[in-house]
């Protein structure tokens, strides 16, 4: 079996190659360098080149607040087009799909769990490409998982843990929003649930995958920060303003995920896995 692998710079491309490797598996990787998915032209003869038997499509625009303004066209051309050809190339040369999508295409008002069929209202621009780009896959007829995340971090790239960390390094004292409820996701959950839908030949459709348990951004920084001297305080959305709207309860039910035999780490467990990593990859 091949895998070809969108956005392999990114922080959940990169743990899918990881991943791969591990478990022996062929792949081919493309950076947007190597493959500018928002070309159809260029998407295709990749694919006849390729001729992949699966298509991890991590490739996405990510950057929530440009995309209100400076980054909206660029937003929309990743997310939207980039997917839809990325997805009628996969129909085309009958390879399975496995899109990443967000937590963003609900709007934060419910007060339980959302599940997949859960009606969608998309408040930022981010969310708005993003739920255009699940359309475009559904659309094209392939044969497709579509797996909603959340606050994804991870040992690649960017993401809210380094952040604190390298915050925490010169600030004594740092704010955090405590009022936006959500679950974290470890990229190597992200990436081994995304394997193991192909594995089990689950049912295609849509997934919510993150790590179990519900935190608030705050908790999270908490935890990160834990065993060190800084200290956390708790602010308001109101006092962190930001371009974008972020939903404030965006809790993604795991019961279907769950229900394909996969075992999902609690979100505390999942961050004290991937800090001991990094403490074990920063001593060698």
């Amino acid at each position: 079996m091949k895998f070809l692998i969108t956005g392999a710079n990114g922080q959940l491309g990169q743990e899918l190659q990881k991943l791969l490797r591990e478990r022996a598996l062929g792949f081919v990787a493309f950076d947007s360098k190597q493959l500018d998915i928002t070309n159809r032209v260029a998407v295709l003869a990749a694919f006849e080149k390729e001729q992949p038997d699966v298509v991890f499509h991590a490739a996405a625009y990510t950057k929530v607040d440009l995309a209100e303004d400076e980054g909206r066209e660029l937003n929309w051309q990743v997310n939207v087009d980039g997917t839809k050809n990325v997805a009628d190339a996969a129909k085309q040369y009958g390879a399975k799909l496995v899109a990443v999508s967000t937590d963003y295409v609900f709007d934060g008002t419910k007060n339980n769990d959302y599940v997949e069929t859960d009606a969608v209202n998309p408040q930022n621009a981010y969310g708005r490409a993003k739920l255009a780009g699940e359309l475009a896959v559904t659309e094209s007829g392939a044969d497709a998982y579509i797996v909603r995340t959340s606050w994804v971090f991870g040992e690649f790239g960017n993401n809210f843990v380094y952040t604190m960390r390298r915050l925490a390094a010169t600030h004594p004292k740092l704010t955090v929003v405590n009022d936006q409820l959500g679950r974290p996701t470890w990229t190597r959950t992200l990436a081994e649930f995304m394997l193991h839908l192909i594995n089990v030949q689950a049912t295609y459709g849509v997934y919510h995958l993150s790590n179990a348990g519900t935190t608030t951004w705050f908790e999270f920084a908490r935890e990160i920060l834990k065993d060190t001297d800084v200290e956390v305080t708790p602010v308001t959305s109101a006092e962190f303003p930001q371009k974008a709207y972020r939903p404030r309860h965006s809790v993604m039910s795991l019961e279907k995920a769950e229900a394909t035999g996969f075992e999902i780490l609690n979100w505390r467990e999942a961050l004290e896995a991937f800090l001991i990593g990094l403490h074990v990859s920063d001593e060698k």
